[in-house]
């Protein structure tokens, strides 16, 4: 057990060291992913830095071959969102969770008067259409579905795919210039393993506490769309390895490898975060460990992403929309130091690596 007096600092950067983001240490893009279990996507340009700073070398070239080639699939996975998953995974974590997520939008589902009825058949339409390897977008897909009677426009149609995503039928295809495209899982992932329901949730709950950890039975029930018995039971089936790290009044839980046991995470470094990297949204209940200063909504205007140095907040960032070259606007929001300016650039600079552009910084 970690002592108690150790500061949230120290965790916080330690989930740095744990995602592999200090120091980068992947070397091939599905390596992240599989370590995670699952990397949130549903900003697509964005969610491939997400991936990219966490393995050492990697530019947006080779994300996007992993994504072609299928070594990195993306699909509506845990909680209604998009995710990257690798193809060996994912059947077993729509066995995990897709019950949970298909509950979560029955609501939506009767708004949109979708029953079980129209999914079987939409999901029928949809498989005999991808199929032989003949990947369709998504305005493709609803041409077909229009075509024998199924309305799927906006949102409706947003469901019916999702669905078929959930149900393990299809999944990201290879990439249509700018354009996404779905596949067959069984084409895509013919190797996909496949648990039962224990074995299922059991996976899940190492997968997440090994490659986010510390972390509380809140995050991982949040993280995971789990109710709070299947979060518990989860954690009991793997308790053997599960390690406590008391901080005042709160128990987090972690699987430490080696190196995280052994060396002290890296100070000094500054990264850019996108908004839903895992860092950030792989927690609910102990988010705040990155902003124990309670500062991070002090930044004006449309800012969404996170800076952090050390693993603690302290600017807010975006790349400036519109054409020309790529301006990465800057808000800090606190005073900073020479060496944290340094930091800051430096990370600006590995960013604009990974994309193949000169690094532009704006301070707002």
């Amino acid at each position: 057990m970690r002592a108690a007096s150790a500061p949230v600092s120290d965790l916080a950067r330690l989930r740095l060291q744990i995602q592999g983001i200090v120091p980068p240490r992947f070397e091939r893009p599905e390596q992240p992913v599989g370590w995670l279990g699952a990397v949130q996507s549903q900003e697509y340009w964005y969610a491939k830095w997400s991936v990219g700073q966490r393995v050492a070398g990697c530019d947006e070239v080779a994300m996007d071959r992993a994504l072609a080639e299928g070594t990195i699939l993306r699909t509506h996975v845990l909680r209604p969102t998009w995710h990257h998953v690798l193809p060996e995974d994912i059947l077993w974590m729509q066995h995990a969770t897709a019950h949970r997520v298909r509950r979560m939008m029955a609501a939506y589902d009767r708004a949109l008067e979708l029953d079980e009825g129209e999914y079987v058949r939409a999901k029928e339409v949809i498989a005999a259409a991808v199929a032989g390897g003949r990947h369709h977008t998504r305005s493709e897909l609803a041409e077909k579905l229009a075509e024998v009677g199924i309305e799927a426009k906006g949102q409706r149609l947003a469901h019916l795919v999702m669905r078929a995503e959930l149900d393990g039928v299809i999944c990201s295809g290879v990439p249509r210039g700018k354009q996404i495209t779905y596949a067959l899982v069984e084409e895509r992932a013919p190797r996909a393993r496949e648990l039962d329901a224990e074995e299922a949730l059991a996976e899940l709950t190492l997968r997440y506490f090994s490659g986010h950890g510390p972390a509380t039975e809140k995050d991982f029930r949040w993280w995971a769309s789990l109710t709070a018995g299947e979060a518990r039971r989860g954690m009991e089936m793997v308790a053997g390895q599960l390690e406590r790290w008391q901080q005042g009044e709160r128990t987090y839980w972690w699987i430490p490898t080696h190196s995280a046991r052994t060396s002290t995470p890296e100070a000094g470094t500054a990264h850019l975060l996108q908004a839903y990297d895992e860092y950030v949204v792989g927690y609910s209940e102990s988010r705040g460990t990155m902003d124990v200063a309670g500062i991070a909504g002090a930044a004006p205007g449309p800012l969404l992403h996170v800076l952090v140095f050390d693993g603690q907040v302290i600017a807010r960032w975006r790349r400036r929309p519109g054409r020309g070259d790529p301006v990465i606007e800057i808000a800090f929001v606190r005073a900073v130091g020479s060496e944290e300016r340094k930091a800051v650039h430096e990370a600006v600079g590995r960013f604009s690596t990974f994309y193949g552009n000169e690094p532009i910084v704006a301070e707002l």
